[in-house]
């Protein structure tokens, strides 16, 4: 894999689709990890400084919010940190029977609820953050993280993820850390799918070259029930069919940026 060829690609990308949609730029929620850095350095070599990172700390660990900015500061991307703790924890108050899941969906809801009024008020764009792996077995919140304008990497497993995030001169410290997308004190990526990145990525590209992934028999029946299980989070809902549906559904973005 050329992976500068790749990182112009993606970064040509980018700049098309914010220029057909006729918005002027793209937001990101800058978490401090690996995805969230490299959507936002491809995205600052498509549009410059028409890129805004938004930091939204929510009962999260203090060193994700450092990183973050650490990382817009080293490409020149302009960021802005909305603490979200206060609205979260009114909000887990008025729901009091609410799920250890429920509640951690309720935090990427409204971090995406922030990253949209920023795309309204700027004529942005939204650039989501989700790479090949999750979406591939729904490991996102839907209408949370899971909903953006665009998905800049998430034609690429987290293995490219990484690489690509090298060679974008990323540093080492946000790309070996442990994946989590802070939800709880604690909480990893990979303990809580059951699987590691490097399984969930050669299953994934075996089933998608349509061959056996060269894994345990369990691991692939793990994987595929994922990705079986989560195929409503990567369609649009189900419209009874009675009278006739729009027939403008389907289309790529909507028509005027302002009714994102």
């Amino acid at each position: 894999m050329n992976l500068e060829h790749l990182a112009r690609t993606i970064s040509d990308w980018i700049a098309l689709k914010v220029r057909q949609s006729g918005a002027r730029g793209v937001v990101i929620g800058l978490s401090g990890g690996v995805d969230s850095a490299t959507v936002m350095a491809l995205s600052q070599r498509a549009l410059g400084q028409r890129v805004l990172a938004v930091i939204m700390p929510c009962e999260s660990i203090e060193d994700n919010a450092k990183d973050a900015l650490e990382i817009a500061g080293r490409f020149r991307v302009p960021a802005v940190t909305v603490p979200l703790d206060k609205p979260y924890r009114q909000l887990v108050e008025l729901l009091p029977d609410a799920t250890q899941t429920a509640r951690a969906n309720l935090k990427a809801r409204l971090r995406m609820a922030v990253l949209y009024s920023y795309a309204n008020t700027l004529n942005y764009l939204v650039a989501g953050t989700g790479n090949r792996t999750e979406i591939a077995v729904g490991y996102f919140t839907k209408y949370g993280d899971g909903a953006a304008d665009i998905l800049p990497i998430g034609g690429l497993l987290k293995r490219q993820v990484r690489e690509l995030a090298r060679c974008l001169e990323i540093p080492a410290s946000i790309i070996d850390k442990t994946p989590s997308a802070g939800l709880w004190l604690g909480q990893t990526d990979e303990e809580e799918l059951g699987l590691s990145y490097e399984l969930l990525d050669r299953v994934i590209e075996a089933l998608d070259e349509d061959r056996e992934p060269a894994v345990e028999p369990q691991v692939a029946a793990k994987v595929k029930a994922l990705i079986e299980a989560s195929h409503h989070k990567r369609a649009l809902p189900p419209i009874c069919p009675v009278g006739s549906p729009p027939t403008c559904i389907g289309t790529a973005l909507g028509a005027a940026p302002g009714r994102r």
